[in-house]
């Protein structure tokens, strides 16, 4: 289980990280990776993570995963083990009991998961997109607080 799960994440990182229109593509990236697996198993883990197709901005049809609004693509990716390495977190900004939080590209979706999972007093809820994290704070909480209270869920937070 430890490797599907681990191929999985290997794949959504691939999936958010590049634009990969075939599923011969979507393997050998993988094989790239380390995860040598048939066509039918990578058909089933598409499914699992729930991954459709979309078209970019110049009309081809890329894989995509679920909530990835903006279909965002880095233009010079690192291999996944690379990226794995590195957390998601890029920055906090704040406006009144407002709160933005920008994350690497497929990053958003975990870290607000973890916030809301980690019941921060300070933060009343989250709405994540693919790269940014909306968050509401409770009124008279200060924005240190909330930095303070966030290092404990989102590593590389200064």
């Amino acid at each position: 289980m430890k490797i599907k799960n681990s191929r999985l994440e290997a794949l959504r990182m691939i999936i958010s990280s590049q634009e990969m229109g075939s599923q011969e593509e979507l393997l050998l990236a993988l094989k790239q990776e380390g995860f040598i697996v048939t066509q039918a198993t990578l058909s089933r883990d598409l499914k699992q993570l729930k991954v459709a197709k979309a078209a970019t901005m110049r009309g081809n049809y890329v894989y995509v995963l679920p909530n990835d609004t903006m279909y965002k693509r880095v233009s010079t990716p690192l291999r996944v083990k690379e990226m794995m390495q590195v957390p998601g977190f890029l920055s906090i900004n704040f406006s009144g009991n407002m709160g933005v939080i920008k994350t690497r590209p497929g990053y958003a979706s975990s870290i607000a998961y973890n916030i809301d999972n980690n019941h921060i007093e300070e933060i009343i809820g989250t709405i994540a997109g693919d790269d940014t994290i909306f968050i509401v704070i409770k009124q008279g909480v200060t924005k240190e607080d909330v930095i303070d209270a966030l290092r404990e869920v989102v590593p590389n937070l200064r």
